[in-house]
């Protein structure tokens, strides 16, 4: 195929990666994980920057961070495709797939891609904030291209972690396992944060802030837990992004900063950190329970699906609507929890600052309905991730 992605038949004979305790995770991968944790550090730094002093030029720190992924990924990923290509005596040629005249690892491939787009954001991020000046919501036109192009490397590193891990056995497969946990985390930490804008503590008592984690959070955990040869992988994956959130959450606020754009409502001295992570932790608890009831039962994917999904967000509603009652105390008001810390722009009078509920229903019979279809949705992404994570177990190239 001159012009499309020639995929190995599922037949194909996998080609093995040594087994002895002395084989290392391939260059490629830590290249690709290292951007990730560039990116992510990147994202959240650029954030918290726009919270705290406001876009005061392009060339932050931050934002090289997050542009310093797009390159390590495109040079990397462009690399090993080229060296696979043009080198007959690569160890890649076997396992990888052929796109338009060139041969390399899927995930390769995708990672690439993924570069070109943040890089080609880039340019296009500037152009927009001297335009329009600053963004009104997260989702511009071109922070929704950093975002795809994010989201695919990580996609892309997933696969190539993959694909390394199921032709692995023993300390190595071992090694590129916890790998792949911590980027499935990332991924999923990447995908909520896209809403971000909907997540904050204030919609903690609405249905819409539950039905967004119904519909994201299970179709990543259920793909990973099945990828994954953990019997804890959810949970694990999970416990990565908490404490990867919380990370930021102690160690943003030691950074002194203070706002250069106006109009300041709030007393900034130090980099305000994102929200408290999210207690998705004990519905991915629940979810591999069910998980491991369902290996000794023999179910049906649409069983542990439905099972599975309804465990997670009974599990986290259960503890998320409580606990976002004490986000909103004055015990919560400390250096741990840190939800004492607003955006300097953020009016005094608004809901956040003043710590008040704001109902994203209109009537107990839309809550009702739009919880129902939470319920729902979890069933259906679980079902969906379950899928992927099946197709991801058969990925050698």
């Amino acid at each position: 195929m001159a012009h499309g992605i020639a995929l190995p038949r599922a037949q194909a004979p996998s080609i093995p990666i040594a087994a002895d305790r002395s084989a290392r995770v391939p260059w490629y991968v830590w290249c690709c994980v290292l951007a990730t944790t560039f990116a992510t550090i990147g994202g959240v730094w650029d954030i918290s920057w726009h919270e705290s002093i406001g876009r005061d030029s392009f060339w932050t720190p931050a934002h090289l961070l997050i542009y310093l992924c797009g390159v390590l990924a495109g040079l990397g990923c462009g690399y090993l495709i080229l060296s696979t290509t043009f080198d007959p005596a690569s160890p890649l040629r076997g396992p990888s797939v052929r796109l338009w005249g060139f041969r390399g690892p899927l995930g390769a491939f995708i990672a690439a891609w993924g570069g070109i787009a943040m890089i080609v954001s880039a340019p296009f991020d500037n152009w927009w904030h001297n335009a329009y000046g600053l963004d009104v919501k997260v989702l511009s036109p071109p922070h929704v291209v950093l975002i795809l192009g994010l989201l695919s490397i990580r996609f892309g590193t997933l696969i190539l972690i993959l694909a390394a891990m199921n032709r692995a056995t023993g300390p190595l497969r071992r090694r590129l396992d916890w790998l792949f946990l911590y980027i499935g985390a990332l991924f999923l930490g990447g995908m909520i944060g896209a809403f971000m804008e909907q997540n904050l503590r204030v919609f903690m008592h609405g249905a819409r802030f539950y039905l967004i984690a119904a519909i994201v959070v299970p179709l990543v955990l259920a793909a990973v837990a099945r990828a994954s040869s953990g019997r804890w992988a959810a949970t694990l994956a999970t416990a990565i992004l908490s404490l990867v959130t919380c990370l930021f959450v102690w160690i943003l606020p030691l950074v002194p900063a203070a706002p250069k754009l106006g109009p300041v409502y709030q007393n900034i001295t130090h980099l305000v950190p994102p929200d408290f992570a999210k207690l998705f932790l004990f519905g991915a608890l629940a979810f591999d329970l069910v998980r491991r009831l369902a290996s000794r039962k023999s179910w049906s994917d649409w069983k542990l699906a439905s099972l599975g999904g309804l465990a997670f967000l009974a599990a986290y509603i259960a503890v998320q609507w409580p606990f976002a009652d004490f986000l909103m105390s004055p015990a919560s008001r400390n250096w741990f929890f840190a939800t004492q810390n607003f955006p300097y722009m953020v009016p005094s009078s608004s809901e956040w600052v003043r710590n008040i509920f704001v109902p994203t229903e209109s009537s107990p019979a839309q809550f009702a309905t739009r919880m129902a279809f939470a319920f729902l949705a979890a069933i259906l992404s679980a079902r969906a991730g379950l899928a992927w994570g099946a197709w991801m177990r058969r990925v050698q190239r």
